[in-house]
């Protein structure tokens, strides 16, 4: 069949017309097939940047996922943007799934155990990576344990600007805001969205422990906290509120300020290398503002003290406390050990003149100037 030059020329128009569409049309990865479910990329990002996709804390980690520079330009990322904390949440997943094709989960060595994240398949229960010499060990979180035969269960006294979304997430209930109506139906309802009364005890759930004795429960419960009255004080509890203390008992290892690969350039803490399961202690009177994961710190614990400064424990195995938790010299607060990013078993301690990172100052300094021999 024979076609007129008009006829072509129109048919080439079609063409070209439908060639500039499709360039025009955004370029659209299809995931792999055995690529995770967002949930699951979801619950890595929670835990490790509590769910920030834009997250940039000056730790030389980026983004929801905690990407370092490094990482992000080998697999592609640059791509997208300069750094994981300027790209999209979905350009983020994009290169966490070629990584996780690459690395396996434990490119992610706790979160990915706690989120289900598993290479190759989308497998809903958590599968910690098997330990190797390219893949750390990982150690799993331990579960809520009894001392004297009875189950120990956090507490927290709200406070002004409360939520319970807020508090299940500082508290990582299990559940979230509903749970908290459940476990506290006769303070709070059945309603999660109603508004938080003020000054209020709510049960929070068990928390880990350990079974160690101790001179002041690791978390107060309703019945104890009204056992005695605000001025009826032990002896121990005085004794205790007397003096600062070491926040383990061991040398210092790395000193503070010391030059390397830190995000900082130098060494923003000290380090005691103790093996894991060692006691770990409040170096003074203070407030726990923070209990829970820290992503590249691990599992870790803030205090802030009378003096305004805030001291910081980092890459524990078990944590004892909870948030609005009031501690003593001397309080135990959990157990060492090497989550995170941590080369192995040791405390990190920290202490800064605000909670963020970058306002460290010397703490072994610090601990002299209280009285601390070290």
């Amino acid at each position: 069949m024979l076609f007129s030059p008009c006829f072509r020329f129109r048919r080439q128009r079609v063409v070209a017309a439908a060639a500039l569409a499709a360039a025009a049309l955004p370029l659209v990865i299809a995931a792999p097939a055995d690529a995770a479910p967002l949930t699951v990329w979801d619950a890595v990002a929670e835990c490790e940047s509590s769910g920030d996709w834009s997250s940039n804390t000056g730790n030389g980690h980026f983004g929801g996922l905690q990407f370092t520079d490094s990482t992000w330009k080998e697999f592609g990322g640059e791509t997208y943007a300069p750094r994981a904390d300027q790209a999209t949440k979905e350009q983020q997943i994009t290169i966490a799934e070629k990584v996780l094709a690459v690395q396996g989960p434990g490119a992610w060595p706790v979160c990915s155990s706690r989120a289900g994240l598993a290479a190759g398949a989308n497998q809903p229960e958590a599968q910690a990576p098997s330990p190797g010499k390219d893949t750390p060990a990982v150690e799993q979180d331990p579960k809520p344990t009894a001392l004297d035969g009875q189950p120990r269960v956090a507490t927290y006294k709200t406070r002004e600007g409360d939520t319970l979304e807020s508090i299940a997430k500082a508290f990582h209930v299990a559940g979230g805001a509903q749970k908290l109506c459940d476990l506290n139906p006769a303070v709070l309802g059945r309603d999660p969205n109603a508004p938080v009364p003020v000054g209020v005890r709510l049960s929070v759930g068990a928390i880990p422990i350990d079974t160690a004795p101790r001179q002041t429960p690791a978390t107060p419960t309703a019945a104890s906290s009204t056992a005695k009255e605000p001025n009826q004080r032990t002896e121990s509890a005085e004794q205790s509120d007397s003096a600062a203390v070491k926040p383990v008992e061991a040398p210092v290892g790395t000193g503070y300020r010391v030059v390397g690969s830190w995000a900082s350039g130098y060494h923003t803490g000290v380090d005691f290398p103790v093996p894991t399961g060692t006691q770990v202690q409040a170096v003074t009177n203070g407030t726990v503002i923070k209990s829970g994961w820290g992503g590249p710190y691990g599992n870790e614990v803030v205090v802030r003290h009378a003096d305004g400064h805030h001291s910081q424990y980092a890459h524990l195995a078990q944590i004892s406390v909870a948030v609005g938790q009031d501690v003593s010299p001397g309080t135990p607060i959990g157990l060492s050990g090497s989550t995170g990013n941590s080369t192995g078993p040791h405390l990190h301690f920290e202490v800064r003149t605000t909670p963020h990172y970058g306002a460290d100052i010397d703490p072994i300094a610090y601990l002299r100037s209280l009285g601390v021999s070290i």
